[in-house]
C-alpha cells in the first residue's frame, strides 16, 4: 500500500500507515457502525444475530490479552487472543458488526500491563457471554434490525446470558450441553409450601421427589422413534444438508428451587444423526409455539455462516495478520478488515443469485459510447459480462492491464500515474 500511495517516500509512508492502524484516535466502533449500516441495506431483510468468538495464536505474553485459553483455530487450550463477535446474517450474507477483544483476568488485574498495551480504564473483566450481550445491547440501542439470536453451547450453557437476551425482546436458538436439566413436558415444580401461619410465607418453589427433571440427553434417549423427523435445512457443495431432529415444549430446570415462578417454556431441539450412537447436538429456543419444524432447524443452522465469516477474513483479508501489541491497534486492525470484507458482501450482494433488489449501492453514472478512462491500453479482446455485473448497463468497459499502473511497482520509474487514473483502471 506505501509503494502504491506515494513510491517517492515508501518507507515514511510505510510509518505513517502503521501509525494511522496502530496509535491514531479514531474510533472502530464508529467505523463498524457505519460499515453496517451501508453493507445491510445491500444485504436485504436480517434474519439472525450470531454471536461467536475467534481465537488468533500467539507467541509470548506480551500482546494484549495473549493468555493460555481455548483457541477455536488450533482446536485446544493454548497461547492465544480472542475476539467476541456478533454478525448480522440473511439466508444468503452475514456480516460481523461488533469486535471486541476478550481480556483475561489475569490481564484485566495486572495494572502495568495494561498500561502498557493500552487498554482504556473503563475497560474491566468481563465473561464472553457479558462481552456478547453489551454488544447486543448495543445493537437493540443503534436500532439494527432485529433477528434471532444465534449462538453455541459455550454461550447458551449461560442461563444469565439467555435470559438477557430475552430481556432485550430477542428470541434465541442457542446451543446447551446434554447435562442441561429440563422438566419433561407436562410437569414442572411445585408450587411453594402452605403457609404455616408462623414467619414468611414460603415463596420458592419445589422439586417434585417423583417427576424430577432430567437432562437433556437422558430425556433424548427415551424418545419413540416416530418422534424423530429428517429435515433438509440448504443445499451443500455436493450434496444437500440434512439429518435427524426432534423437537419438544419443555421448561428449563436451572436452579428454579430458588425462584418464585417456574421458567417459561421453551422450544428443546435435538438432533441424532443416522447411525450414530447417541445425539450430538441440543439448543433451547424461544421461538413461537406454532414455529415449523423446517423453520426452527433452518434458523438453528444458519450459524454456520460465521465459520465462512471467521475463514475469509483470515485467509483473504488478513485478520489474523496484526503484529502489534496494543489494545487500540488489534481493535483498528480488525474493523478495517470488516470494512473491507463488508464490501465484498455488498457487492456480492449486487450478484444474481445473491441479489435482493435492495442493493443500495451508489449506481455509476451512464458515460458516453467509446469512453476510455486515461491511461489504459485499448481494449483489445471482447468482455466478459458473465463476470462483470456492471456489463449490462454499460457502465464500463472492460479494459486490459494498465501498463502506467504497473510501472509503479518499478523502482526506476520516477514518474507514477496521477492517483485518478490509477483508480479508474483498477
Amino acid at each position: 500500500m506505501a509503494a502504491r500511495l506515494a513510491p517517492a517516500t515508501v518507507s515514511a509512508k510505510h510509518q505513517s500507515l502503521l501509525h494511522f492502524v496502530g496509535q491514531s484516535r479514531w474510533n472502530d466502533d464508529a467505523l463498524l457502525k457505519a460499515v453496517g449500516g451501508w453493507v445491510m441495506a445491500a444485504m436485504g431483510e436480517i434474519e439472525a444475530w450470531i454471536v461467536d468468538d475467534t481465537g488468533f495464536p500467539k507467541k509470548g505474553k506480551h500482546s494484549v490479552g495473549v493468555a493460555r485459553q481455548y483457541c477455536g483455530q488450533l482446536g485446544k487450550q493454548d497461547n492465544c487472543q480472542v475476539a467476541v463477535t456478533l454478525s448480522v446474517a440473511t439466508a444468503a450474507a452475514s456480516l460481523p458488526i461488533a469486535y471486541r477483544l476478550y481480556l483475561p483476568k489475569e490481564w484485566a488485574d495486572d495494572e502495568p500491563r495494561r498500561r502498557t498495551a493500552g487498554v482504556p480504564d473503563g475497560v474491566m473483566f468481563q465473561t464472553k457471554p457479558e462481552i456478547a450481550l453489551s454488544q447486543i445491547a448495543s445493537a437493540v440501542e443503534q436500532g439494527v434490525a432485529p433477528g434471532v439470536v444465534l449462538a453455541d453451547a459455550g454461550y447458551g450453557a449461560d442461563t444469565r446470558f439467555r435470559t438477557g437476551v430475552s430481556g432485550l425482546g430477542l428470541s434465541y436458538v442457542m446451543g446447551i450441553q446434554p447435562h442441561t436439566s429440563v422438566w419433561r413436558p407436562g410437569t414442572g415444580p411445585l408450587p411453594p409450601r402452605p403457609w404455616s401461619g408462623r414467619g414468611r410465607p414460603p415463596k420458592s418453589l419445589r422439586r417434585n421427589a417423583k417427576q424430577p427433571p432430567v437432562s437433556a440427553k437422558a430425556l433424548a434417549t427415551t424418545l419413540p422413534s416416530e418422534a424423530w423427523q429428517v429435515v433438509t435445512w440448504r443445499e451443500g457443495t455436493a450434496e444437500e444438508l440434512c439429518s435427524r431432529f426432534a423437537r419438544m415444549r419443555v421448561r428449563p430446570a436451572h436452579r428454579d428451587y430458588w425462584r418464585t415462578e417456574p421458567w417459561p417454556e421453551e422450544w428443546l431441539l435435538i438432533e441424532w444423526p443416522e447411525g450414530e450412537p447417541e445425539p450430538s447436538k441440543y439448543w433451547l429456543s424461544t421461538l413461537p409455539g406454532d414455529v415449523s419444524l423446517e423453520r426452527l432447524v433452518t434458523l438453528t443452522k444458519l450459524r454456520w455462516r460465521i465459520e465462512r465469516d471467521y475463514l475469509e477474513l483470515k485467509q483473504e483479508l488478513g485478520l489474523g495478520h496484526f503484529e502489534g501489541r496494543g489494545w487500540r491497534g488489534f481493535h483498528h486492525h480488525g474493523s478495517l478488515c470488516i470494512a473491507a470484507y463488508g464490501f465484498l458482501v455488498a457487492e456480492r450482494s449486487a450478484i444474481p443469485p445473491s441479489a435482493t433488489g435492495r442493493a443500495g449501492l451508489v449506481e455509476a453514472p451512464t458515460l458516453p459510447d467509446g469512453h476510455r478512462p486515461r491511461v489504459t491500453a485499448a481494449q483489445t479482446r471482447a468482455p466478459r459480462p458473465a463476470l462483470d455485473r456492471h456489463s449490462a448497463s454499460a457502465h464500463r468497459p472492460r479494459t486490459g492491464p494498465n501498463p502506467a499502473a504497473m510501472s509503479m511497482l518499478c523502482a526506476d520509474n520516477p514518474t507514477p500515474p496521477n492517483s485518478h487514473s490509477m483508480f479508474m483502471t483498477q
